[in-house]
């Protein structure tokens, strides 16, 4: 690999202090890869595919998770590209482990915005060292990836919801704080995106605030996302069922996640 495609000292602190940066072209070699892939996982949903548009709500907004391993372009392209290698310099981690892939895809005239969260509260993992990649396979600009500068500092965790029904994902007993609307509040929060090509990724923390406008335009917008764990992660318990589940893993609190479920693709 190039040490053009590793991140600048200054896309590290950036990641660091914002919990959010564009790494352009991450990957770029894969793209016709990764789109094969979609167009697989489309076909052949996996049993946590869901359509997130209720009746009379226009378009299409279909996304699925954890199918790496069982559709070889996504395991290629996770494997092979430098995203581990990336992911690791910009958390700081020694090693980096796969949690799992994600594909959301807004077909043209999809209004529907994807809702503002945070994807640690729905997760059985906690750590510092974190890193979701999301990749469009289409050009993007206004229906990019939108992220909360500083959100992974906060001091509460903000309480995930479903993003059909919207109802709350876990009882509320004061762990966690409302969900925020930057777009009502527009000077207390800093947003960022990017208009993106192909292959750029937006680099986040499993703790920023993220959410996506809907898609308007006439092309469709494919994304790929990838979830990936540094050193310090560990399983915790939540307090109701995670998303996604990955039934059957029999780890404890403080483990670290099994290799064999989920393994480590790069060390230093």
């Amino acid at each position: 690999m190039s040490t053009a495609t590793l991140p600048t000292q200054d896309q590290i602190d950036s990641f660091q202090r914002d919990g959010v940066v564009l790494v352009r072209g991450l990957f770029g070699d894969w793209v016709e890869t990764i789109r094969a892939g979609i167009e697989r996982n489309m076909s052949e949903p996996g049993p946590y595919a869901a359509e997130n548009l209720k009746a009379g709500e226009s378009g299409r907004f279909f996304d699925d998770y954890c199918n790496w391993t069982r559709i070889p372009e996504f395991e290629a392209a996770i494997r092979e590209s430098p995203a581990a290698e990336v992911a690791a310099r910009l958390m700081g981690s020694r090693t980096v482990q796969i949690f799992h892939d994600h594909v959301l895809v807004k077909e043209p005239g999809t209004s529907k915005p994807t809702p503002w969260h945070q994807d640690s509260p729905y997760y059985f993992v906690e750590g510092e060292q974190t890193v979701s990649f999301w990749s469009p396979m289409d050009p993007v600009g206004e229906a990019s990836l939108r992220c909360v500068a500083g959100s992974h500092k906060w001091a509460k965790p903000v309480l995930p919801t479903r993003w059909l029904s919207e109802e709350n994902f876990y009882p509320d007993e004061g762990a966690y704080m409302p969900v925020p609307d930057p777009d009502a509040e527009p000077g207390k929060y800093r947003v960022l995106e990017w208009e993106m090509q192909p292959g750029d990724a937006v680099a986040f923390s499993f703790k920023t605030l993220h959410g996506a406008r809907g898609n308007d335009a006439t092309t469709r917008r494919r994304a790929f996302s990838l979830r990936l764990l540094g050193d310090d992660a560990r399983y915790v318990t939540r307090p109701g069922r995670t998303s996604p589940p990955f039934p059957g893993h029999g780890m404890a609190d403080g483990q670290r996640l099994r290799e064999d479920w989920f393994p480590t693709i790069y060390r230093a």
